[in-house]
């Protein structure tokens, strides 16, 4: 494997830049160790403009470490609908839980400690390390990565784990401390995001360390970086029931583990049961069935191919919880998965 190394004056000359082009985003306004660790789990695999009104109102509702252990779950549940991957959100208050006993509510100055609270990775720990205290410590992500192995021209996969902590530690070698580590990691975030741009053809002419650049120097940055292709994703093909009753409609909660744990869902069954059957069980008329609204959702790994049907039920089925529509949007945390049948939702209220 080929050794990379990185150009010292990468740091000055990104850092400089970043002063002069930074975005005025919420959480760099006052980058505080809790506002910074919200912002980077919020941030994960969700674009900035869809962040920024979460963070806002997660920040007026949460402001501390404190008021974010004391969050009843379903409450914590129903501020993340609509970002996904509910998972970070639990994590949030398991690792809140954490600072609080072990810590005195103060997020810790140090790698390790961060490492090892729940939902905080290398990549976050790395982050609020050089932001927030001033550390030594890359945050090494898809963005971070194409931009090094662009500069280096570097050639190595980077779905490998070992060519990410390759290129973690070439980072470290040139890392500044303080005021300069949090100038430099949010230099390198900007450039993957604004400049060096993972589709299309990356803005060169806009790159203040472009002659710096090896891969842009030979004239092939787009090269750059490799990647081995991706499996397929699954499908999996589902009816969702809109069960309604008295003004109210059926919803349930998910399993405590698993996709979309403890979240709410319109009932639904895999495509190859016949919705006849299901709904003879709910006490329903398999006659008075009407096609309901169509979807799609696409996950990491698997996509949701959703058809929904629509039964009026004249008694209300102990299985399910029932809420009028308005409390199925206001209360319940109920998943961007299910959003054509959410705009049902909405239509039934403005109705």
């Amino acid at each position: 494997m080929q050794n990379i190394s990185l150009p010292r004056e990468v740091v000055p000359g990104l850092s400089d830049w970043y002063r002069t082009v930074s975005r005025d985003l919420p959480w760099r306004r006052d980058p505080s160790p809790y506002g910074v660790w919200i912002s980077e789990i919020m941030l994960q695999q969700t674009r900035i403009e869809a962040v920024i009104p979460y963070y806002n109102r997660f920040m007026a509702e949460l402001p501390g470490v404190e008021d974010l252990t004391a969050c009843n779950d379903d409450r914590l549940m129903k501020l993340w609908q609509g970002l996904g991957y509910y998972s970070r959100a639990r994590n949030l208050k398991k690792a809140a839980v954490t600072i609080v006993k072990d810590y005195g509510g103060v997020l810790p100055a140090d790698y390790d400690a961060l490492r090892g609270l729940s939902g905080i990775g290398d990549y976050t720990a790395g982050a609020i390390g050089s932001i927030a205290f001033g550390l030594p410590t890359p945050a090494v992500d898809g963005n971070v990565m194409r931009v090094v192995t662009r500069i280096a021209a570097w050639g190595e996969d980077i779905t490998k784990p070992q060519t990410k902590r390759d290129i973690t530690q070439a980072l470290r070698e040139i890392y500044p401390t303080g005021d300069g580590a949090s100038l430099f990691t949010q230099g390198l975030m900007e450039l993957g995001e604004a400049v060096c741009i993972p589709n299309g053809t990356p803005k060169c002419a806009e790159c203040p360390i472009s002659h710096l650049c090896l891969a842009y120097g030979q004239g092939n940055p787009t090269d750059y970086p490799v990647k081995s292709p991706k499996k397929a994703r699954r499908v999996e093909e589902k009816w969702v029931f809109l069960l309604s009753c008295r003004g109210k409609y059926a919803i349930r909660k998910r399993p405590e583990s698993g996709l979309l744990a403890a979240l709410w869902e319109f009932p639904n069954a895999p495509k190859e049961e016949i919705p006849a059957e299901i709904l003879t069980k709910w006490g329903g008329d398999p006659n008075a069935m009407a096609k309901g609204p169509e979807g799609v959702h696409i996950f990491t790994h698997v996509e949701w191919h959703m058809t929904g049907l629509r039964v009026e039920l004249s008694e209300q089925h102990p299985d399910f919880t029932w809420a009028t529509p308005a409390e199925i949007l206001d209360i319940y945390a109920v998943p961007t998965a299910f959003k054509v049948f959410l705009k049902e939702m909405e239509k039934e209220r403005t109705e």
